[in-house]
């Protein structure tokens, strides 16, 4: 990947945890900007990654400084101040700058609109396990994103997980899928160390066996040809315990309570758009 100049405007979650992966990958920290809304903050990123740190509190030109000169810009506020955000730097932005919003919600049109005309745009589902290196995202470009813009985000985001392209309309079952998806392994952590303390174990061993059992398993699942189906069906032994529980979760309905789930967070992504598309 040629030497680029990377800025993420606001450091929290999604935004965070690309930054922290990309220089877990070996991007040097001096070609990488950031910025925050406190100083305090600001700080604290600083001494813990090395960038250069800019502070909305402290300047108002914060974030127009950090964009000049970038050739990758990554928005990464709370949804309903992205497209605040994208005019406030407008001005500032080189035409090959590519805008990449991480933000769920929000259409390439309204980004599009938000930004000098013919900016090159491209929006990105990513998930927190971009900090490790292990994330799942997702992009889709603007009209006006070439294919060679296109490839350097590509790389950038690569360097912290997989990638895949998909058109804007899916971006909401990437979303039900991947974008939510750490919280419901999460969740299914939680509810096994539940099931522990039920059965009779003290709350530390449940926490310890249901966390490590979760990241365990996902390891296994970690190989680019692993299959979760033949996985399951390689541990469930006829007439077994596991077996067993399989059966329950299927007569309880398991399969179609995430699939209603992924589906909610997916509604509630296209609901967002409809809000901020008329900001």
């Amino acid at each position: 990947m040629a030497e680029l100049t990377l800025t993420f405007l606001g450091a929290g979650s999604m935004n965070g945890s690309i930054l922290r992966g990309v220089l877990a990958a070996g991007t040097e920290a001096g070609g990488v900007r950031a910025t925050t809304r406190s100083a305090s903050s600001a700080e604290a990123l600083h001494r813990e990654t090395g960038v250069e740190v800019f502070a909305g509190e402290s300047d108002p030109e914060a974030n127009r400084k950090a964009v000049a000169g970038a050739n990758i810009v990554l928005l990464g506020v709370k949804p309903y101040a992205i497209l605040d955000l994208a005019r406030e730097v407008a001005p500032a932005l080189d035409p090959s700058t590519v805008v990449v919003s991480v933000a769920a919600g929000v259409t390439l049109d309204a980004l599009q609109k938000a930004l000098p005309d013919g900016q090159p745009v491209v929006r990105c589902m990513p998930n927190t396990p971009s900090s490790l290196g292990r994330g799942a995202l997702s992009v889709t470009p603007g009209e006006h994103t070439s294919a060679e813009r296109l490839a350097q985000v590509k790389d950038v985001l690569a360097t912290v997980g997989t990638v895949v392209e998909v058109p804007e309309h899916l971006i909401r079952a990437v979303t039900g899928v991947s974008g939510s998806g750490p919280a419901y392994v999460f969740y299914l952590a939680e509810a096994m160390q539940q099931a522990g303390e039920k059965l009779g174990l003290d709350p530390e061993t449940a926490r310890v066996l249901a966390k490590e059992t979760v990241s365990g398993a996902g390891e296994l699942l970690a190989p680019d040809d692993a299959d979760p189906a033949a996985l399951r069906r390689a541990v469930t032994s006829p007439g077994g315990t596991t077996e067993q529980a399989i059966t329950t979760f299927d007569e309880k309905g398991l399969r179609d309570i995430v699939a209603a789930g992924a589906e909610a967070s997916a509604t509630k992504g296209d609901e967002m758009e409809k809000e901020y598309d008329g900001q």
